[in-house]
């Protein structure tokens, strides 16, 4: 099943304006900045400590649009297609019919009761995976 918390997002009008001020005021670092088929990922976190967040785009605390739309926290599967298979017979309502191959990993999107967006990832290639 799922292991750990991979990230939570803060979604963010600047994110260079953010980081300054994470950074600045409460000791965050900057862990990654890449650029990503769906926009910059920038994650933050304390040194040493293995919960990051994310600085994603947005405006008042929310996506920029449903299009830009990630999940609000990220959760890490060691095998997400079973993991899947068991939310779904669950009743778990997704996103997407089905888990995704991705750049790094293998990703699906839950729903929760209220609509907020569980987003199930696990890391590593699919071509890593089937050697």
């Amino acid at each position: 099943m799922f292991s750990k918390i991979m990230f939570a997002t803060l979604y963010v009008s600047d994110q260079d304006k953010a980081l300054d001020f994470y950074t600045g005021n409460f000791g965050f670092e900057k862990m990654a900045d890449n650029p990503g088929p769906e926009g910059r990922f920038l994650l933050m976190s304390y040194k040493g400590q293995g919960w990051p967040v994310l600085l994603w785009p947005g405006t008042g605390g929310r996506p920029a649009s449903e299009a830009d739309r990630m999940g609000t926290i990220f959760l890490q599967s060691d095998d997400l297609r079973k993991d899947f298979a068991e939310l779904k017979a669950r009743g778990v309502t997704f996103v997407e019919p089905e888990p995704e191959d991705y750049t790094w990993g293998v990703r699906v999107t839950a729903l929760d009761p209220d609509g907020n967006w569980i987003a199930l990832r696990q890391q590593g290639s699919s071509r890593q995976r089937e050697k």
